[in-house]
């Protein structure tokens, strides 16, 4: 009697995946679709007249040509930072590497804004900390950041940990045997770096090098931050621009300038897959011991270096952010006479703008992770239970949503839910466009951790309880839901660091009551309350760095790989 009933799947599983799937479908893909319609056609007609008119305005090829060049040299930078700690950490015998890594995360969860906003607080003649220690120099010089090759310094920085993470990847797979055999032959260190290791590792760096080239190009905090009052405009600032001016044909010409942007994104993509897939041609099998290459003499001038390089992007800017929060007004020298917590207290406790947009990050970014979690523990169980063509391919386009430019999907959310199908509503102008948002670029973030572990559970359980008569759901709650839970909490506070001080999607999204923090902080400093915005920005980073020590305390209870700071 028992052999009668359906191991594999059931009619029950095939409709909840058929429900879930077009949920996740309708919230990832949807939005894209619109947005290429909306650049193809005009009165409902295929016609590309639009699109050939933005694309060959003067506007346009100058901030795509901007856009190539500081993502192109960002990207550079960011290989020189990240790929001297990825083949530092991975393959010698560093000491501390656990806080070296949790470091270099750090600026990758900090929104870009705030690394502009730190940043300018430490450069230029109003910087307060340079004024404190009389180096500030002459009032009336320029702020060199506020320039192309500020925008390519802070992209490298802000980006270089994506470096870091795919390189080491690639060279954890390194067996050490190869190495120690190439040594017993009598190569050289440089040489079996250069005949050995850089090879196994190139198709990680080069997949690296595409998807931090994809996020450079669409990273609006930066260019936004340094390039608006330098008058230098790139793809995503321009969009934003275009879309704060007046015209009936406003949503078509950004929604072409997103498709543009959106192409190059995608082009990115698609090269970072095929050195991914090339990636497995290397090696067969895991490494039985990890590299530990002996720095000898030079360890303690290499760990050095290193740490000044982590004070030089980390500490220096933070510290300059915080001495700004501490004085009456931009520009004062930090004292003890000039001490005060009036922009804490301003902005915390008396700005019913702040306090609503703390309130606001924290709704939508707890809210989309608690969604995600409801969302993305069914899915990535039924379909890895029962696999569809379907659901191979959302598989291969869920990561679309995040690795596109958020500016692309705000485009693509706005044109799909200005006017509501079959009645005159709209989601423009309210907090649910920007939540609706937050569900489509972080659900591939929550559904991939959900996803690994759910690969390494062994199917024997769920059939066990299925013979014996278990329900979906009951297997649901009490099988899948506990032995998954580390990886989904994972997710879920990932989901909400990267949400809570969001801003390329909320800005273009936000209305007068829905503004989120990252919006707030721009605003702000935009207005001239730099020490106010200081100190808003310093609180977010105090949350966003205690959230993740908080993660790193729990890392023992997670699956392996689920942090991307752990070692």
């Amino acid at each position: 009697m028992l052999a009668s009933k359906p191991i594999g799947g059931s009619r029950s599983e095939d409709r909840l995946l058929s429900s879930v799937l077009l949920i996740a479908i309708a919230l990832t893909l949807t939005p894209v679709l619109r947005l290429f319609v909306e650049g193809v056609t005009v009165d409902d007609r295929l016609n590309f007249s639009l699109f050939s008119e933005v694309l060959t305005d003067s506007s346009t090829r100058l901030a795509l040509k901007h856009s190539l060049i500081t993502a192109g040299f960002g990207t550079l930078v960011s290989v020189a930072i990240g790929g001297a700690f990825a083949f530092l950490v991975a393959l010698t015998d560093l000491r501390a590497k656990a806080a070296l890594v949790f470091c270099l995360m750090i600026p990758m969860m900090i929104p870009p804004q705030i690394t502009a906003l730190s940043w300018t607080q430490i450069m230029g003649p109003s910087s307060v900390l340079l004024k404190t220690l009389g180096l500030a120099p002459p009032l009336g010089a320029p702020q060199p950041l506020y320039s192309q090759g500020g925008i390519i310094l802070l992209l490298g920085v802000q980006h270089s940990a994506i470096i870091f993470l795919t390189l080491r990847a690639g060279l954890r797979a390194i067996p050490q045997e190869v190495v120690e055999a190439a040594r017993i032959s009598g190569a050289s260190g440089l040489r079996v770096w250069w005949h050995i290791i850089l090879p196994l590792c190139l198709p990680s760096l080069a997949a690296g090098l595409a998807i931090t080239f994809v996020t450079a190009l669409g990273n609006f905090g930066i260019p936004a931050m340094l390039g608006i009052p330098a008058g230098y405009s790139t793809l995503p600032t321009l969009i934003y621009q275009r879309l704060s001016g007046l015209g009936s044909t406003v949503l078509a010409e950004v929604a072409v300038l997103a498709m543009v942007i959106g192409s190059v994104a995608i082009g990115g993509i698609l090269v970072q897959r095929f050195f991914q897939s090339r990636q497995r041609v290397h090696l067969v099998g895991a490494s039985t011991r990890p590299l530990a290459l002996p720095l000898g003499r030079a360890r303690l001038m290499v760990e050095l270096s290193l740490w000044l390089i982590v004070c030089g992007i980390l500490v220096l800017p933070l510290a300059g952010l915080m001495a700004t929060s501490l004085v009456p007004a931009y520009g004062v020298p930090l004292s003890f006479e000039s001490l005060t917590l009036g922009a804490w207290q301003e902005v915390l406790f008396r700005q019913p703008a702040s306090q609503r947009a703390f309130a606001n990050s924290f709704v939508l970014a707890s809210g989309a992770a608690f969604v995600l979690v409801l969302l993305c523990l069914p899915l990535a169980w039924l379909m890895e239970r029962n696999p569809s063509r379907l659901g191979r391919l959302f598989d291969a386009l869920v990561d679309l949503p995040y690795a596109l430019p958020g500016v692309v999907l705000a485009i693509a959310m706005i044109l799909l839910l200005i006017n509501l199908p079959f009645t005159d509503a709209t989601l423009y102008g309210t907090i649910w466009i920007i939540f609706l948002a937050y569900l489509a670029r972080f659900l591939v973030v929550m559904f991939r951790p959900i996803q690994a572990s759910i690969r390494q559970l062994d199917p024997a359980m769920n059939e066990a309880a299925q013979s014996v008569g278990a329900g979906l759901f009951q297997r649901l709650r009490l099988i899948i839901l506990p032995l998954t839970a580390p990886a989904a909490a994972a997710g879920a506070i990932l989901v909400f660091l990267t949400a809570f001080n969001e801003l390329t999607v909320s800005a273009l999204l936000w209305s007068s009551g829905t503004e989120t923090l990252g919006v707030m902080i721009f605003n702000l400093d935009d207005s001239g309350e730099t020490v106010m915005a200081s100190a808003l920005a310093m609180t977010i980073v105090l949350v966003v760095m205690a959230l993740m020590a908080a993660l790193q305390l729990a890392a023992h209870h997670l699956p392996k790989g689920s942090l991307p700071w752990q070692t």
